[in-house]
């Protein structure tokens, strides 16, 4: 069976109240629709009240009508009460064809600065104490509560502050080695170019061994080098919303405990070996660390539909997605990477042709996967390059009111239109 995906349907709804623009409230912002004749000058003429009443635009977009008129979309700062915006839309009422104030989008509720993670990350199943009675560790007491202190520690977590370090224990540290030692030259074979260059430069510089479990704290300062990503601590599965919203910041969720030592080579969630050995190598490539991105900017605010075609096409992708590279299928998602069975099913060639897709986002969004057994067929992308292009097409398909962009100095989403964030 493959290693468990870091999303899971069956996680709690968020618990956010918000109250206020801190926590999530309506934006300072306005929508207006203005109404203009097509003339030479006229948008010119209809910009300047907003100038001469100091009112900063942040967007201007056109639409033509039948006619000689034109609606111009026109967001700008602050409520519709204050006194400069007041003052600039009763001279637009004067001076255009017409002068509408639009309604705020409401969209479910989504992270707009990185801080705001720390009100999803813990709306997780509880550490340890809510293992299925079919998980390895359920009738093991001493594994349920390493677990939970474990989780303890990711709950507590808050953005900036310094990564928890796990001190493992030696019987912890074994079942990560008969996992790595297992995988080794299995990677080696099966994995693509971008993972084993950044494989070797994780142990030159992380030390990832057979020997010694890696610190979180590391890795994620590996890879924020490179491509910006980072690792934050998780106590367990988190929804696919919040978990996908939190790749449009470049962070990924990533558990600490290790899994079961009765059953090295399986685990029915994401555990310290399939983050680390799976995923975190392939955050080191620029390519899949847009890929990644890609989904996490097109979850934000989506709705309940379009977050599940989202989920599946992670799935597809950043967990069991394989790519050509020289005509051989090579690895790339870390639920093969991670998984000795997986990796000998989907490349050792033990599977007929038919099992095997090229990578399409609109296919994998239909197609309904299984997370606690070996995956029944793979997309296959041309390049990550590629796969990113044929996933932006797929996003730009999605109805949303607004426009999301991250601006990675101030580790912020911004907007172009006034939202409602309702949680």
């Amino acid at each position: 069976m493959s290693n468990g995906p870091s999303i899971d349907a069956r996680s709690a709804p968020p618990t956010v109240t918000e109250t206020g623009s801190a926590a999530g409230g309506a934006e300072q912002r306005v929508t207006l629709l203005l109404r203009l004749d097509d003339r030479p000058g006229a948008l010119e003429s209809a910009l300047r009240p907003f100038a001469s009443h100091g009112v900063n635009l942040t967007r201007i977009e056109s639409r033509p009508r039948r006619g000689r008129t034109f609606d111009f979309y026109v967001d700008c700062e602050g409520r519709r009460d204050d006194s400069p915006l007041a003052r600039a839309i009763a001279e637009l009422s004067r001076t255009t064809t017409q002068v509408t104030v639009l309604g705020e989008a409401d969209v479910p509720w989504f992270p707009r600065d990185i801080a705001e993670l720390d009100l999803v990350a813990s709306n997780t199943l509880d550490a340890g104490g809510a293992l299925h009675t079919d998980h390895p560790g359920f009738s093991d007491r001493g594994y349920r509560r390493r677990r939970a202190d474990i989780g303890r520690l990711a709950q507590a977590y808050r953005h900036g502050a310094p990564f928890p370090v796990i001190e493992y224990t030696a019987a912890e540290t074994e079942t990560w080695g008969r996992v790595y030692r297992r995988l080794a030259p299995l990677r080696s074979r099966h994995g693509c170019r971008a993972y084993l260059a950044a494989f070797d430069e994780l142990e030159r510089r992380c030390g990832f061994g057979p020997g010694s479990i890696p610190q979180g704290r590391d890795v994620s300062a590996f890879l924020e080098a490179r491509t910006g990503f980072v690792l934050r601590p998780v106590a367990g599965l988190l929804r696919p919303r919040d978990f996908l919203n939190a790749l449009a910041f470049r962070v990924f969720f990533s558990t600490q405990y290790v899994r079961h030592h009765s059953v090295p080579f399986y685990t029915p969630e994401p555990d310290v070996c399939h983050e680390l050995l799976g995923h975190a190598p392939m955050f080191a490539d620029p390519a899949f660390a847009e890929l990644s991105q890609e989904i996490g900017l097109a979850s934000l605010g989506a709705t309940d539909d379009d977050v599940e075609r989202l989920a599946r096409c992670y799935w597809y992708s950043v967990e069991f997605g394989l790519l050509w590279e020289n005509g051989q299928r090579k690895a790339y998602g870390a639920g093969v990477l991670s998984s000795v069975r997986e990796l000998k099913r989907a490349c050792g060639g033990d599977l007929p042709e038919d099992a095997f897709r090229p990578w399409d986002p609109e296919a994998a969004a239909r197609e309904p996967y299984p997370i606690t057994d070996l995956q029944p067929r793979y997309l296959v992308a041309d390049s990550l390059q590629r796969a990113r292009t044929k996933l932006q097409g797929f996003c730009a398909s999605f109805y949303r009111p607004f426009h999301a962009r991250y601006d990675a100095a101030t580790k912020r989403v911004w907007v172009d239109r006034a939202i409602r964030r309702r949680g």
